[in-house]
């Protein structure tokens, strides 16, 4: 995982042979193209693993990096992995899906440390040409026990995915971006609400305890804008913009649909540093 040199030249041998994989027929069998999410998955497992081969990928020449600490291209990419700490880094994805170009992906990572991060990728011609995350530091059980990323896994109802990405979406800006709080029981199903954020217990009145608290130490969570909204069946990811307790941050928060009402919430809250800092010009957003 440190010979970036190798990496790179792998990747631009790849690259000029053609990295589509195309169906092959024979007589008695099929091999099929993975799926983008396949890829995804595979990509993201392989900086634990060390499979060179998923490199294949990433598009060399058209690779746009959003993790402002990570330098933009290919070269970026590699470098990351040149300075692996000793025994590499740790990826165990939890969740994984696909919404046309994009994939999304909630992982447990041992990256400088032990991190919960979801990555979205975008792809064109069957390969990775954007990449956008979002980390945090792995924080104990919240007040319900639960952790950052426990919970459902099961996919289903791809046929209500766009329904489901459009009551996130009002949800996001009626509530969090607009600050219509008192709207809050249109998109919950009672009390019945599941929490993985680490500060605060499950259902509403866990959410209203941990609003309350925050007051009380002069702590303030807003969102100002949301940059883009995903989904495949009945989870939904959500990508949004604001501050927290004063810093500039990025909200990414996955939730769970159940009969038409959030049902689950995992999230991740990442300060974007300051522009002096970053590696890339390409934005934090920008989708």
């Amino acid at each position: 995982m440190k010979q970036l040199l190798g990496i790179v030249s792998i990747a631009l041998l790849i690259a000029s042979c053609g990295t589509k994989q195309k169906v092959s027929k024979t007589k008695n069998t099929e091999k099929m193209e993975l799926t983008n999410k396949e890829k995804s998955l595979a990509l993201l497992e392989s900086l634990e693993t060390g499979d060179k081969s998923t490199i294949a990928y990433i598009n060399p020449t058209k690779y746009k990096q959003h993790n402002l600490a990570v330098a933009d291209g290919l070269e970026g990419f590699g470098a990351v992995l040149q300075n692996a700490p000793e025994g590499g880094f740790k990826a165990n994805v939890v969740r994984s899906f696909q919404d046309g170009d994009y994939t999304f992906s909630h992982t447990i990572y041992d990256f400088f440390g032990p991190k919960v991060g979801f990555d979205i990728f975008r792809y064109e011609n069957g390969q990775i040409v954007e990449h956008w995350d979002n980390l945090s530091d792995i924080a104990p059980v919240n007040p319900s026990n639960r952790t950052q990323t426990d919970g459902s896994t099961t996919l289903l109802d791809i046929d209500k995915t766009q329904d489901n990405k459009e009551l996130v979406k009002d949800f996001i800006n009626t509530v969090l971006v607009n600050g219509g709080f008192d709207k809050m029981g249109n998109y919950f199903d009672g009390d019945t609400y599941i929490q993985h954020n680490s500060m605060i217990g499950d259902g509403l009145s866990g959410l209203g305890k941990a609003l309350e608290e925050m007051a009380k130490n002069g702590i303030t969570m807003v969102y100002e804008k949301n940059h883009i909204v995903l989904g495949e069946g009945n989870f939904v990811l959500a990508v949004s913009e604001g501050q927290f307790a004063g810093k500039h941050t990025s909200f990414y928060d996955l939730f769970r649909i159940e009969n038409g009402k959030i049902a689950e919430h995992w999230d991740v809250m990442e300060t974007i540093a300051p522009a002096s800092e970053h590696k890339n010009s390409n934005g934090k957003f920008n989708f």
